[in-house]
């Protein structure tokens, strides 16, 4: 079989390397995140990457990694509850943005409820996600995106609470105090938020500065030699990632016991195995992906996986 082969171009001192026209690399190490995943001919560059003979590729793919583990770590137990036990928890989004019951929800208004749950976790306003709604090919008015949410935040209250917390957090960082979390998986300290791992998550030189452009005062810090502004929906997003990073990694140690693993993309695994025991290590990656690490009892983790010759097939 012919493989297409594509000219890699380097487009400047920044190292944005592209092909065919779609953005492949946008720094000096592999960075596969940066695939794109929509489009004509999305797979291609995706299905030029082979397991090696007689072996196939595994994806074990972490399901709303980021999602379980803000409503975990807020303490919204309803929505625990509802990942734990399986649930549509996109369709009952919809069920409450468009006030239908959960059997009347259509594709496009469940639609919605998803980008709902994925995106109005970390404080995001009614402006930016009419924007990101149209992005995805979703039409809303912008009062009606508004009020969705609205209703995010309404029907998981826990969830602001935890933002407000973590504005009084980077407070504390920045006066150089002590600040105690309802879950303690995460330790306020000196300079930053220690994970789980024992890294830090560091807000270096953290401080109150008015936006030359606004004229609004602001919280920075310095990131590198960039001035970079920090609030409190964003801190938490700071946090979920990295906790989600501790988990994938634990995770990954387990699958590293049986298998070897290529390379991480976000919250997946990619694993090579011999092609004739594939279901046997589907099974057995998708049991590591599941596992639930000490620091994070009741956190309602799940896993979807699939395995081809290429990265693009599984």
């Amino acid at each position: 079989m012919l493989v297409p082969v594509y000219d890699i171009l380097n487009c400047g001192p920044r190292h944005r390397f592209s092909a065919n026209g779609k953005l492949v690399h946008n720094s000096e190490k592999l960075n596969l995140q940066n695939l794109p995943s929509r489009g004509k001919g999305v797979n291609t560059i995706k299905r030029a990457l082979l397991a090696p003979l007689g072996h196939v590729l595994i994806e074990s793919d972490s399901s709303q990694i980021e999602a379980r583990i803000l409503a975990w770590f807020a303490g919204q137990d309803d929505l625990v509850e509802d990942f734990t036990q399986k649930r549509d928890v996109y369709k009952k989004m919809a069920s409450h943005i468009y006030n239908v019951d959960p059997e009347e929800v259509d594709k496009q208004q469940r639609d919605v409820g998803k980008e709902t749950i994925l995106g109005c976790g970390f404080q995001m306003g009614g402006n930016r996600f009419h924007a990101q709604l149209k992005m995805r090919g979703i039409s809303m008015e912008l009062e009606k995106a508004a009020h969705t949410v609205q209703v995010y935040r309404e029907t998981y209250s826990k969830i602001p609470e935890l933002w407000e917390l973590m504005g009084e957090a980077l407070v504390a960082i920045m006066k150089g105090q002590t600040y105690k979390l309802p879950n303690d998986c995460l330790e306020i300290v000196k300079g930053g938020m220690r994970l789980p791992s024992g890294l830090v998550i560091r807000y270096d030189d953290l401080r109150y500065e008015k936006n030359p452009d606004t004229g609004k005062r602001e919280m920075v810090y310095t990131q590198g030699r960039k001035r970079t502004k920090i609030y409190s929906g964003k801190a938490t997003e700071n946090m979920v990632q990295g906790l989600a990073r501790c988990v994938v990694a634990e995770q990954a140690l387990l699958v590293a016991k049986r298998y070897k693993w290529a390379l991480t993309v976000h919250d997946s695994l990619v694993v090579v195995a011999r092609e004739a025991e594939a279901e046997e290590a589907m099974a057995y990656t998708t049991e590591c992906m599941r596992y639930v690490p000490t620091w994070a009892e009741g956190l309602p983790l799940d896993c979807e996986a699939g395995y081809g010759r290429s990265y693009g097939e599984c």
